[in-house]
């Protein structure tokens, strides 16, 4: 690869906070060049040739943030993780298999669209063997089963088994906010799908008052509904992530007459 290339790919930023896995982890993804790769080819696959959103590191990184901001929120509502209840490993490992999914969850996108996250079991099951290398050889396969269940579990049927997948299937629907689903409605393929997408402004995260989490998602038209109860709705229903999290919608009134002034999930 030249130097030219290697400069242009954007790498994860997620914080820390005194978790030594997970800076050990985003410092050998960062630096792992086959990796940074795979996100080249996912984004020239899915924003090149199907005119999709993106779904390269800037998709990652919001989606890590925002997996590992929900870990952390609910920890401090004293709510186990799964992998603490199960395993008896501390929290610091629920924040590593949500991030470490959240950035792996796409890698079958360089094969195949479709069933993308079948191909990105085996693409994610290799490169983990050199991302989590710190760990020791127990930790290293309960980590590694976690993070795959989390990644097979973001498909539309997906089913978690455990909270941290739950937590990665509805960030990845949380990558919604404006500027972010435009490119196929600026490409003028107009459906609800587009049209929805481009109606989402912006999605606060705040410490809820009837739930831990709660998410104040605000539209420029009230299209995004349709983002919110087909799509959003339906990777929270099941994900294990209903009883922690609160979902209110509002139409922004400068941008246009709203049709409702509230919208719960």
């Amino acid at each position: 690869m030249n130097k030219k290339t290697t400069k242009t790919i954007i790498k994860i930023h997620v914080p820390a906070n005194g978790n030594t896995l997970l800076d050990k982890a985003i410092k050998n993804i960062n630096s792992n060049q086959e990796l940074l790769t795979l996100w080249k080819v996912i984004n020239t696959n899915a924003v090149d040739r199907l005119g999709m959103s993106d779904h390269g590191p800037v998709h990652f990184q919001i989606v890590a943030n925002i997996s590992v901001k929900f870990v952390r929120m609910l920890v401090a509502k004293d709510i186990k993780m799964s992998i603490t209840k199960n395993y008896q490993l501390s929290d610091q490992y629920a924040e590593l298999v949500v991030f470490l999914a959240s950035v792996l969850h796409d890698l079958g996108m360089t094969i195949s669209r479709k069933d993308h996250e079948t191909y990105s079991l085996f693409l994610a099951n290799n490169m983990l063997h050199q991302i989590i290398d710190f760990l020791s050889t127990e930790e290293q396969t309960i980590v590694t089963s976690e993070v795959l269940h989390a990644i097979i579990s973001h498909r539309s049927d997906g089913k978690p088994l455990t909270l941290e997948a739950g937590i990665v299937r509805v960030a990845d629907a949380l990558d919604m906010s404006k500027g972010r689903s435009r490119i196929v409605y600026e490409l003028e393929k107009l459906d609800i799908y587009s049209v929805s997408a481009a109606a989402i402004e912006k999605v606060d995260i705040e410490e809820g008052k009837e739930k831990p989490i709660q998410l104040n998602i605000l539209m420029n038209n009230s299209a995004g509904i349709f983002q919110l109860d087909e799509l959003l709705k339906k990777k929270i229903i099941g994900s294990g992530t209903e009883k922690y999290i609160d979902v209110h919608a509002y139409i922004n009134q400068k941008t246009e007459k709203g049709l409702l002034k509230e919208y719960r999930i």
